[in-house]
């Protein structure tokens, strides 16, 4: 396994992989996002335990879903048991690290929240993403500032979690040579991982408030739940074909 230096605009080439690895399979694809997001939905409805649970299988999921990419490259038919990729044909030692791995992420998570809760009031930013009340000025700036602080504390853990699932199953690593190999790698490729990070912020966050802003303003604020639930979910489909390009881009076989 070799290491790969990608220059900075690598970043734009892998979101524009994602798009083209989405094209190949698109129904394929969102079939296994939108199960994710059902599963997701569902088992926070579970208090305490359904996230846990959800966190906890992450990593598999995550390996489930680059072998779907896998998959389409190769022109296979693509199931929704592909998410269990991680847990068959591979040996004892590999599920058990994919799931110890799933308990690093859960208990990071868990912390995180923790000290997040110290800057962030999460009742009233759960009001204004539902959209409970007419924000403010100050309710805007205040879930900006919620929103960049929790991307500054989850972006550590973002580095060590982004490989790690795929080096824990595919290459056979120990969970703690996973993470320190992730970090590693992502942080050799930062300028293309910031370039691609700044362009998905655009594409998922930006884009999605500029069009309900411009349907709210010409008068047809009631299509706005036909067109931007929709939009975010391709989007979000595409991102996740793009993590395979990264992972691609950032590590050869020797």
């Amino acid at each position: 396994m070799q290491l790969n230096k990608a220059p900075s605009g690598d970043g734009y080439v892998w979101v524009r992989q994602g798009f083209w690895l989405f094209k190949k399979n698109p129904l394929a694809f969102l079939m296994l996002v939108f199960l994710y997001v059902f599963i997701a939905q569902f088992a926070i409805l579970i208090p305490v335990f359904g996230v846990f649970a959800v966190l906890l299988l992450t990593p598999a999921l995550t390996v489930g879903f680059m072998t779907a990419c896998q998959m389409v490259i190769r022109g296979e038919r693509v199931m929704p048991t592909v998410y269990l990729a991680g847990f068959r044909g591979t040996d004892s030692i590999t599920k058990k690290n994919l799931l110890v791995l799933g308990t690093v992420y859960a208990f990071a998570i868990l912390i995180l929240s923790l000290i997040a809760s110290a800057f962030i009031d999460f009742k009233q930013l759960v009001t204004l993403l539902t959209q409970q009340k007419e924000p403010t000025i100050r309710d805007v700036q205040g879930l900006y500032t919620g929103l960049t602080i929790g991307l500054l504390l989850y972006l550590p853990v973002a580095m060590v979690m982004w490989f790690a699932p795929v080096l824990v199953a595919w290459e056979k690593m120990s969970v703690a040579q996973a993470l320190f190999s992730s970090w590693v790698a992502c942080w050799t490729n930062k300028a293309a991982f910031i370039f691609y990070l700044m362009i998905w912020a655009v594409l998922i966050v930006a884009v999605p408030f500029f069009l309900e802003a411009l349907l709210d303003s010409i008068g047809l604020r009631a299509a706005i739940p036909f067109i931007i639930p929709p939009y975010s979910m391709a989007a979000l489909t595409v991102m996740y074909c793009s993590f395979f390009a990264t992972w691609k881009a950032c590590f050869n076989k020797e």
